[in-house]
């Protein structure tokens, strides 16, 4: 029997019945735009929480006070009550670890801010004019904080975009905020810059930031000498591992620590956070993915379902072809094609309905999708498989049918 004799009875057999093939197709249409848009919604994800911790800062090494608790999330945004580290300890690290391009003090506090009869409550960091280069910040009106306003403990201040709006308004201009007053625990501070947006993210939003000279906060706020972190930025990727290393054992020394699991300060970097987001990410995908799937197994039930009653149907007409001379492998591959066509249709259409779902997400703004060519050709090969297993047993039942028994048949 000739392929094309094969999908043209295949043409026929599901045309007959119209409605019952469209419901069985319909099963597994649920099941695989499940499934893609699941996964894209999960990396879409991943890809969202990597582009906002890398954004954080080029090749950062973070340097917290308190003994480490736990990985990942606690890093580049959390800041511990400890108070371990100091300008001293920064100044040895800038000096005496190799690979390090700048380097930031920060002392963060969270304050009531108010500005021409406006408040709002916002994290107020005190850094050095290394910031920028090391956080990947970027001024859009006026200027940074130098060094000089640093040591001689000017009052001034730059605003995060968001921070600008609460205080003066969301139409405000940034060059108009320029010169303007506000007040933090009853200290003025004047503005001299606004950052560019750079979007908030689960760890730090940096466009609801108040940036101060460290000293200034040092003196004015916090009242020690004390540090919330220091950021290193290495000199390239492959040299964050040293730098980390080298960071920790100096600081271990000066700290007269001999084991390093009794650490009064934690040290991570970029890489760390990335690796530990990204295998948490995988997990929630896999998972999503999985309970997805569990429709098509549904679908799959189905195909079966109908094939057998197809089967039970044409009985007399399995009977007839093996009368004539068709051979169980005819049969076999008749209804197995079958299968196969239902599910692969299924599979197009499914393909098609999730990567608009996935679109449709994107384009609201809800959540960030990445349709990937993997989910897609993953989706296809599980159309088939599903149509093979599943279409298997209901085919052999047709082949092995006696063809007198079946003629006789009512």
């Amino acid at each position: 029997m000739r392929f094309s004799d094969i999908l043209l009875e295949t043409n026929a057999a599901l045309s007959a019945n119209k409605v019952r093939s469209g419901l069985t197709i319909l099963g597994i249409v649920i099941g695989i735009a499940s499934v893609i848009a699941m996964v894209s919604i999960g990396q879409g994800a991943q890809a969202n929480i990597q582009s906002s911790i890398q954004s954080l800062g080029s090749n950062l090494v973070e340097i917290m006070p308190g003994a480490q608790r736990g990985q990942g999330f606690q890093a580049f945004g959390g800041r511990g009550t400890a108070k371990t580290l100091t300008d001293a300890d920064a100044q040895a690290i800038l000096s005496q670890v190799s690979n390090i391009t700048a380097m930031t003090e920060e002392v963060t506090g969270r304050y009531q801010i108010t500005a021409k009869g406006t408040n709002t409550n916002t994290t107020v960091d005190g850094v050095t004019a290394a910031y920028p280069e090391v956080r990947n910040l970027e001024i859009d009106q006026g200027t940074f904080i130098s060094d000089e306003q640093n040591q001689s403990l000017a009052k001034v201040a730059v605003l995060g975009p968001t921070t600008m709006q609460d205080l003066f308004g969301t139409d405000a201009d940034p060059s108009a905020v320029i010169g303007q007053s506000i007040r933090v625990k009853n200290l003025t501070f004047k503005v001299i810059g606004v950052t560019k947006s750079k979007g908030g993210s689960g760890f730090a939003n940096q466009d609801d930031e108040i940036y101060i000279p460290v000293l200034s906060a040092q003196r004015f706020l916090s009242g020690d000498q004390y540090l919330t972190s220091i950021d290193l930025e290495a000199a390239s990727t492959d040299a964050m591992a040293q730098v980390q290393n080298d960071a920790t054992s100096l600081l271990l020394a000066r700290h007269n620590i001999a084991d390093p699991t009794l650490a009064d300060f934690s040290v991570l970097n970029q890489n760390d956070l990335i690796s530990t987001v990204s295998a948490v990410t995988n997990t929630l995908t896999l998972l999503l993915a999985s309970i997805a799937g569990i429709s098509l197994i549904v679908g799959g039930i189905g195909i079966m379902n109908m094939m057998l009653t197809t089967v039970t149907e044409r009985t007399r007409e399995i009977g007839l072809r093996k009368a004539i001379g068709a051979k169980k492998s005819d049969i076999t591959a008749q209804f197995l094609t079958e299968a196969i066509v239902l599910t692969l249709l299924g599979g197009v259409i499914g393909v098609a309905l999730g990567s608009l779902i996935s679109l449709v997400v994107k384009w609201s703004g809800i959540l960030q999708t990445s349709i990937s060519l993997m989910a897609v050709l993953l989706a296809f090969g599980v159309s088939a498989a599903i149509g093979i297993l599943f279409g298997w047993y209901p085919a052999r039942r047709a082949a092995g049918m006696n063809p007198i028994e079946a003629l006789r048949y009512e």
